[in-house]
């Protein structure tokens, strides 16, 4: 017999795990509602055709096709069923698939409801997304996403404030983060003066890799791809940029004087940060200017969040989109959005032990269970106690008490309530601590009192 597994990059999550991400997810919705975003939700399938083209050539090929019901071959000629024609078949038997992000379903739940909505349109939407990747640490085939998005504005108050969500959730998880901004439009003009505006794609990822193999590095990738060396020496001078940001800008005005695109993403740039000078963050707010993330649809700015204390990459992003919902025939209409990664958050916050008791225990106190008097005595006491919303339960059988003990401390549970035939003469509940053994008889209201 053939050993039960989960399929390769899918996990299973215990009720401990689960506890836990639950208290993830709560504490970013909690601030995701503290700063006026709605909850959405959307179908884990979307039609093929609200998919393809959306991410690129590479995103379409991690795009899980979900096979047409019935006989999905009946129309299919034998001669085309051939490993060569994989590609067009799957897209002739799929008409759906699952959802690769949370944005596009949102860029067509936005178009199609277009005058049911109240512009800016404010919200957010917390549900599992699916990528045939190859999984490695930190990256899942099936994840959970954790989405903000305002739709329908123009302004820079929505980036500064998408910033200011991305600092109280890290603060309340107590995650050490950097978060790293660029716009778009400043790559564009680097491109521009450099006189590689064809070669966009190319420039910017290499430019992205600057933290890894550093200036020469670059400068090396640049002209192996035959850009020639007098373009490449012109990026050196912006690499080697050092200074406060608005210094940055200065010497960046002079360099891209030539680039319309290049100018206005440097003033986005300056307002931006002018904005955030009166906002108070507690997290490291740095201009990344080689940053380049979701270039096939980011227009604007671009936002990444590191994990400080560990290298697991980015636990959240996103950026400025101009016509996302273009796509879908509602063009001119902007947004700005972040995603945070719940299952690399997770990981993090795992390895670094930064869940608080309440996040990793689950009952408060368990009632032990000495027969049918005690049992009988016990539960009026609990509801009373859960009334008060303190978890607590009672050990459903008359077990020896070493099983029960036993059973408390499997499921950390940190305090345990005993009550025999002297507490119900007395009206008393034996409270005894877990971690320190302590014990102390108390009324229904002092129990109740010690976990409020």
């Amino acid at each position: 017999m053939q050993k039960p597994s989960v399929p390769k990059g899918t996990r299973d999550f215990s009720p401990e795990a689960m506890v836990r991400r639950k208290f993830i997810f709560e504490t970013i919705e909690d601030v995701f509602q503290l700063f006026g975003y709605l909850p959405l939700e959307t179908p884990a399938m979307e039609n093929l055709s609200s998919l393809l083209g959306k991410y690129g050539e590479e995103g379409d090929k991690l795009l899980f096709k979900v096979l047409n019901s019935g006989n999905y071959l009946s129309d299919i000629p034998v001669r085309q069923i051939n490993p060569e024609n994989a590609g067009k078949l799957a897209l002739r038997i799929c008409e759906k698939g699952l959802r690769y992000d949370l944005t596009v379903p949102f860029a067509r739940y936005v178009v199609q409801h277009r005058n049911d909505l109240t512009f800016p349109f404010k919200r957010y939407q917390i549900q599992p997304v699916w990528r045939a990747d190859k999984p490695q640490k930190g990256r899942y085939r099936e994840f959970y996403q954790c989405d903000v998005d305002i739709i329908g504005s123009n302004s820079l108050l929505n980036e500064a404030e998408l910033i200011q969500v991305i600092d109280d959730v890290f603060t309340r998880l107590g995650m050490n983060v950097l978060i790293k901004i660029n716009n778009r439009k400043v790559l564009s003009g680097i491109a521009e003066i450099m006189g590689l505006s064809g070669m966009f794609n190319t420039l910017t990822v290499i430019l992205d890799k600057l933290d890894r193999i550093g200036i020469e590095g670059v400068m090396s990738e640049l002209l192996s791809t035959g850009i020639k060396a007098d373009a490449v020496e012109k990026l050196k001078p912006i690499l080697k940029l050092k200074g406060s940001n608005s210094q940055k800008i200065d010497k960046l005005e002079k360099i891209l004087y030539g680039s319309g695109t290049g100018q206005q993403g440097l003033k986005e740039v300056d307002t931006l940060f002018r904005i955030l000078g009166n906002i108070s963050c507690r997290s490291e707010i740095l201009w990344d200017i080689p940053l380049a993330r979701g270039l096939d649809y980011y227009t604007g700015t671009i936002i990444e969040v590191i994990a400080l204390d560990d290298r697991i990459g980015s636990v959240c992003g996103g950026g400025r989109y101009d016509d996302l919902a273009g796509i879908f025939g509602m063009p001119d209409i902007s947004g700005v959005g972040v995603s945070f990664g719940a299952e690399r958050i997770f990981d993090v916050m795992s390895k670094l032990n930064l869940f608080p008791e309440g996040a990793v225990t689950g009952t408060k106190v368990l009632f032990v269970n000495l027969g049918a008097k005690e049992q009988n005595h016990i539960l009026p006491l609990l509801s009373k106690i859960r009334g008060a919303g303190i978890r607590a339960e009672i050990y459903p059988d008359h077990a020896k008490l070493k099983k029960q003990m036993a059973f408390a401390h499997a499921k950390k549970i940190p305090f345990v309530a005993l009550v025999g035939e002297d507490e119900i003469s007395a009206g008393l509940i034996t409270l005894r601590n877990m971690q320190t053994g302590e014990q102390k008889k108390v009324n229904l209201d002092e129990l109740i009192g010690q976990f409020m």
